[in-house]
């Protein structure tokens, strides 16, 4: 997980929807596509702009992928107070998984924030 930056009260993430996607085609070692759709919520009195995102997927086994970039969605996403950012994105798994990570912020004056997003399944359906 990140550690650079803090956390800034109302400045939170709902992980809103994760649905299975059966048939999707993935690579032979992650097959499995799961589409997840987010808001980021700035209920903050500061405007904040989402710079980069870190995610940590880790399957049942224990292996790990981290996944980091910059933005979200190839947006740099600014929220003013009150404001939400819905989007939508996916994982590849290879058995069921646990998704978690931040969103890497910047509030007006450069300081780095982190919000977390919270952990969530990837649990393949049994056919």
């Amino acid at each position: 997980m990140p550690t650079k930056g803090d956390e800034l009260k109302g400045l939170w993430v709902s992980v809103d929807r994760v649905e299975y996607i059966p048939g999707a085609a993935g690579p032979p070692d992650r097959p499995h596509q799961f589409v997840y759709y987010i808001t980021i919520h700035n209920d903050s009195p500061q405007a904040v702009t989402v710079v980069g995102r870190k995610w940590v997927v880790t399957n049942d086994a224990g292996h790990r992928l981290v996944i980091e970039g910059d933005g979200v969605v190839g947006q740099f996403p600014r929220l003013t107070p009150g404001d939400q950012f819905h989007y939508n994105s996916y994982h590849l798994v290879d058995t069921d998984s646990e998704a978690e990570g931040a969103y890497l912020a910047k509030d007006e004056q450069g300081n780095g924030l982190i919000v977390r997003i919270p952990a969530f399944r990837l649990d393949i359906p049994v056919a």
